[in-house]
């Protein structure tokens, strides 16, 4: 019994510092060709799939802490290599953590900046 009030304490203790969460109307991306070492950020709205090199990305939810928006940004991403004709990447990336869930490809590099907030 002792075991089992412990358990429902430390799952109520999680649940109240759950983070509330805001979705915004679209994301600031950047994205880097190693080979020639541009870098260009890409302002995307929700839905909207932009070209970068032979890279086409998809922005499906940007979200953002409510207490903090600046604080970080959770963006959930769809890109496809045009000339493979491949999926490379279909999830969430984190402003904070880029290395967390991170685009695996030989030439470019895409993380998240900040999700608009206005």
């Amino acid at each position: 019994m002792r075991a089992l009030t412990g358990f429902v304490a430390m799952l109520l203790a999680s649940t109240a510092s759950a983070q509330e969460v805001t979705s915004a109307g679209g994301a600031t991306l950047r994205g880097l060709d190693r080979l020639s070492g541009e870098l260009t950020d890409l302002d995307v709205a929700i839905g909207e799939t932009v070209e970068m090199g032979r890279l086409t990305v998809r922005l499906e939810d940007c979200r953002y802490p409510t207490e903090n928006p600046s604080g970080d940004a959770f963006a959930y991403l769809v890109i496809e290599d045009t000339k493979a004709g491949a999926q490379l990447f279909d999830g969430w990336m984190v402003a904070s953590s880029p290395a967390l869930n991170a685009l695996d490809h030989m030439r470019y590099d895409v993380w998240v900046i900040r999700c608009k907030t206005a």
